[in-house]
């Protein structure tokens, strides 16, 4: 493995290898084909840039170059001085959109979402208050194929921000979970599954099984190579973004499934993790570039506008 330092001119510059895809999966509710895992997750290289390098605890980004994937790092120290939280938007908008240069540090795609109607099929709470919830969207309420999963899905994982008197605190928990004593909740945005420290696809309506025990659903394409994104947290409470980028050269599949996803976030370090929406969706803006998960059969990159999102903004002086 290669590391290399540098300051954010180089994440500006920076070339990163994406890739075009075997074809959409439909927010988190559709079931897709199933394509073979690569031999290797070995990492190959890294470049590394701090943000704000004066801070005692600077922000790390990372691109980490595997055999079939590029995957986009973030680590947030839980003593940053910008915010993170959670935003959404009434209409969808890609995430090189959001917020304004001058406040937002970075954003990354977050919760599940019906584009065809633009509704969510995640909750999102913002500054204490329900802001979107999955059962005012009739599209997953009333789809007789979901009805046997519904309760599954309305009790799916969030990634949560507290406030629990002695300062925030992160945590990935059921919808369903109680608040940790003398805690209350800040900000919230639900996906799924968990990747670590076990998955939960199963207990969350992603997958089912049949009578011989054979995965006879597979609702994210779980074995597939593709596009991800998932946020984690570490033993030391530092929040980790990961968006996995595939290979811009179109040959052969690449990506990642979930289980090489959730070895390579424990092999970071990382204690802790969500799967967040994926494919067409993943993208991860940073210091002014947009990194991108997907690129069409011309070479462009593809950006799907998302509802809702993870955000970095600069704290007011």
């Amino acid at each position: 493995m290669r590391r290399v330092k540098g300051g954010l001119g180089l994440v500006g510059g920076l070339v990163l290898g994406l890739a075009l895809v075997l074809g959409l999966r439909f927010f988190g509710l559709a079931d897709v084909p199933i394509a073979s895992m690569p031999s290797s997750s070995t990492q190959t290289d890294t470049v590394v840039a701090s943000s704000s390098p004066e801070l005692a605890e600077p922000l790390q980004y990372e691109a980490v170059t595997l055999p079939r994937a590029t995957v986009h790092l973030l680590t947030i120290p839980v003593e940053s001085a910008d915010t993170l939280q959670v935003g959404i938007s009434d209409n969808l908008q890609p995430v090189s959109q959001w917020g304004s240069p001058e406040d937002t540090v970075a954003v990354l795609n977050a919760g599940f979402f019906d584009p065809q109607n633009g509704q969510t099929t995640s909750y999102v709470t913002i500054a204490g208050e329900l802001v979107a919830d999955p059962r005012d969207n009739p599209r997953l309420m009333n789809n007789p194929d979901l009805a046997p999963y519904l309760g599954k899905i309305l009790n799916r994982s969030e990634f949560r921000r507290l406030n629990c008197g002695e300062g925030i605190r992160y945590v990935i928990a059921a919808h369903n979970t109680p608040l940790p004593a003398n805690c209350t909740l800040v900000d919230a945005v639900g996906a799924g599954p968990q990747l670590l420290p076990t998955d939960t696809a199963f207990e969350e309506g992603f997958i089912d099984f049949n009578q011989a025990g054979e995965i006879s659903r597979d609702a994210l394409g779980s074995r597939s190579l593709n596009t991800r994104t998932a946020v984690g947290i570490k033993a030391n409470s530092d929040v980790v973004w990961a968006m996995v980028a595939q290979r811009p050269d179109g040959a052969g599949p690449s990506g990642m499934t979930l289980g090489e996803l959730a070895e390579f976030l424990s092999d970071q370090g990382v204690a802790f993790a969500l799967n967040l929406d994926g494919g067409s969706s993943s993208t991860l803006y940073f210091d002014g570039t947009t990194h991108h998960g997907r690129w069409d059969a011309g070479g462009n990159p593809i950006q799907r506008a998302v509802k809702s999102v993870l955000q970095l903004t600069r704290s007011q002086p």
